[in-house]
């Protein structure tokens, strides 16, 4: 039997840092229904072509695959997995946001979807700017320094 996920990180969109620079992250909580917070327990989420937009009064999350729960009877609803779903924020924090994306070459993107200490589903957007060529090649140096950096200093004190 699989574990169900109770606290935690359900899924994270691995490739939102590297295109894109982060600016600021909130925390909003999300709609769903009962079907998809159990498919979200299971783990079954991916949000990696995923992004949120103003539609209407509030912020919507767009193209978040909440794959259908597997064990749902033949009576329940069947739910869509990419149907967009409303994120729950603070009317400051809405306007803000609003602001910022109002701005030119600014966006909504999920950093991750995880369960709070009180078992509540919450997703972790951030409000960022795209990354150019230049700056993406100057992550990856960064990157492959550091682990050069640790390799060098492992066998350092290795060493001794």
């Amino acid at each position: 039997m699989k574990t169900l996920i109770t606290t935690g990180t359900v899924a994270t969109n691995r490739k939102a840092r590297f295109n894109y620079a982060i600016l600021e992250t909130f925390e909003a909580g999300i709609i769903l229904t009962g079907g998809e917070v159990k498919s979200l327990r299971a783990g079954h989420a991916t949000i990696n072509e995923s992004y949120a937009s103003f539609e209407g009064s509030g912020l919507f999350l767009i193209n978040a695959h909440i794959m259908e729960y597997s064990a749902a009877k033949d009576g329940f609803v069947k739910q869509v997995a990419a149907r967009p779903r409303q994120l729950l924020l603070r009317k400051k924090e809405l306007k803000k946001i609003k602001d910022e994306v109002a701005k030119k070459g600014k966006t909504v993107v999920p950093l991750e979807i995880f369960f709070n200490q009180r078992g509540l589903a919450k997703v972790k957007i951030a409000i960022a700017c795209g990354k150019n060529h230049a700056d993406k090649r100057e992550d990856i140096k960064k990157r492959d320094w550091n682990l050069e950096k640790r390799r060098i200093l492992a066998h350092y004190n290795n060493g001794k």
